[in-house]
């Protein structure tokens, strides 16, 4: 799906408005029968309900929900914000009038001067219709109060289309304390960027789209930068396999991964690749590995390192279709020089993960030999361990789209919404997982699987950008087992090849 900015599907919009036979009032409509929907579906009529509009049209489309939830049982307060009595725009303007003709027990409260804002509690429901998501500056005066006194009095509440105070794409200095903090958000035909930044998390709470028919011209043709992954993508992507296949069909891959104590995560990274069907896995590790690896993961080959306890020399041998580097690796100096030297000699893209890239963060330098195209798979941690520390997740995310540019590789940025980041300026936003996924181990599974997959033929950007959706499936099915608590990174390799298959036959 296509994540757009808020001027963007402000575009969309007037174009719909063009070319389509619609009105203002078409889609103030559609958006109001929408949000009454989820709320009718909710809460019932006896719940007390307050709304609060703004002057424009996120205003209008509040006040069209205080109707037709008059209209249906529902006996709303609503407080409209016109301060100065003439900040309404022309929209809802009519959508005040036709409130006020309506012949139910509405109370309806204009703020034009101060006003005493009403007792709320946590049996409330608000709705919030302040602001909508183009606002660029932070909260100030009465209006911040008022959002503040929300947040506090622990009412239930729901947002039409963005949490008021927040900004629809980016913002990273905006003071969460003076942005609606919403149980709900119903966001208008497209979820928004800023909602994949976990710092916004506590605001966007759950969110839902409203489908209001905004036109698929305009929406095919406009390009956007952003994208969030979805089934249908991937299993787009996915190659069914041919009656007449061999393993030599399916590529050959290397794991080099473990060290004295940490070859756990070889051992995850190696069956997540397998589960994920690659052809011929070899995992190089060193001597203290050799029983553990021949008797855990019996499918794949195992191939000496020169190393007794840790990785001393990096040696490919024969060629692979792809490599990964990292998983429970240390970062000793002898490793790291083993590093430094493969990297030096490398020219097609490898896999770098965990320590591979604590390694780096030793020695910065290391970034001007990784070869193009590779993909680095850090988390928030390792990020930062590499390219600097950052207050929030949004610079965060701003840094890796500047780093996978500069250096010319893919960046997986680690999270709920795992940030696939291009060094075409394309960000894919991952939409499967689970928090059930929070557990040790569960990187190197996601390691083990972009292997196979780019093993298996599919080039960088698609392994990673599918490889991270198939990690969140297999730890959706793994919860489904074991419960949110239960799960272990082991699960989630396991469950690999039912997340693939889960994919494949996914119906439209």
């Amino acid at each position: 799906m296509k994540l757009f900015t808020t001027q963007q599907i402000n575009d969309i919009e007037r174009y719909t408005l063009e070319h389509d036979g619609m009105s203002i009032s078409d889609l103030v409509e559609r958006v109001a029968e929408g949000v009454t929907f989820e709320i009718e579906a909710r809460w019932k009529p006896g719940k007390p309900v307050v709304i609060f509009a703004g002057c424009e049209n996120n205003g209008a489309e509040a006040l069209a929900v205080a109707r037709i939830l008059a209209e249906n049982g529902y006996r709303p307060e609503v407080y409209l914000i016109n301060v100065g009595g003439n900040a309404l725009n022309s929209t809802c303007k009519a959508y005040r009038d036709a409130l006020i003709a309506l012949d139910t027990d509405v109370y309806f409260n204009e703020i034009i001067k101060e006003f005493a804002i009403p007792k709320l509690s946590e049996n409330h429901l608000v709705i919030d219709g302040l602001f909508g998501a183009g606002i660029r500056e932070n909260i100030k005066g009465g209006y911040r109060t008022l959002i503040q006194y929300i947040n506090d009095s622990g009412a239930t509440v729901v947002s039409i289309d963005v949490p008021s105070g927040m900004c629809g794409d980016t913002n990273p200095f905006a003071v969460n304390r003076d942005i609606i903090h919403a149980d709900l958000t119903l966001a208008i035909q497209f979820p928004r960027i800023a909602f994949f930044n976990p710092d916004n998390a506590e605001l966007v709470g759950e969110w839902k789209i409203i489908d209001i028919g905004l036109s698929d011209t305009a929406i095919h043709n406009t390009q956007a930068h952003n994208h969030l992954i979805e089934v249908d993508e991937v299993k787009s992507l996915l190659k069914p396999r041919p009656l007449h296949s061999s393993k030599a069909d399916f590529g050959a891959g290397m794991l080099v991964a473990g060290s004295y104590g940490m070859m756990g995560a070889a051992i995850l990274g190696a069956r997540a690749a397998i589960r994920t069907g690659i052809g011929k896995l070899t995992v190089q590790a060193p001597k203290c590995g050799y029983e553990i690896i021949q008797t855990s993961v019996p499918d794949a080959m195992y191939q000496y390192n020169k190393g007794d306890y840790y990785l001393t020399r990096l040696e490919v041998g024969k060629p692979y279709d792809a490599i990964a580097i990292g998983p429970g690796l240390g970062t000793n100096d002898a490793t790291l020089q083993a590093l430094e030297n493969f990297l030096l000699s490398r020219t097609t893209p490898v896999i770098l993960d965990a320590d591979a890239l604590n390694c780096i963060a030793r020695k910065p330098a290391l970034l001007n030999s990784v070869p193009v195209l590779s993909i680095i798979t850090p988390h928030a941690g390792e990020f930062d361990r590499l390219f600097g520390q950052h207050t929030s997740c949004e610079l965060r995310l701003q840094k890796a789209r500047e780093m996978a540019r500069f250096y010319n590789i893919i960046i997986v940025l680690k999270g709920h919404y795992t940030a696939t980041v291009r060094p075409d300026g394309i960000v894919c936003f991952n939409s499967s997982g689970t928090p059930a996924m929070a557990t040790a181990g569960a990187g190197d599974v996601l390691t083990g699987i972009i292997l196979s997959l780019m093993a298996q033929g599919y080039k960088p950007e698609q392994a990673s950008m599918m490889g991270v959706y198939i990690h969140g499936i297999a730890g959706e099915l793994a919860a489904r087992e074991q419960g949110e608590y239960g799960v272990t990174a082991t699960d989630i390799a396991t469950n690999t090849g039912r997340a693939i298959m889960t994919i494949m036959n996914h119906k439209s």
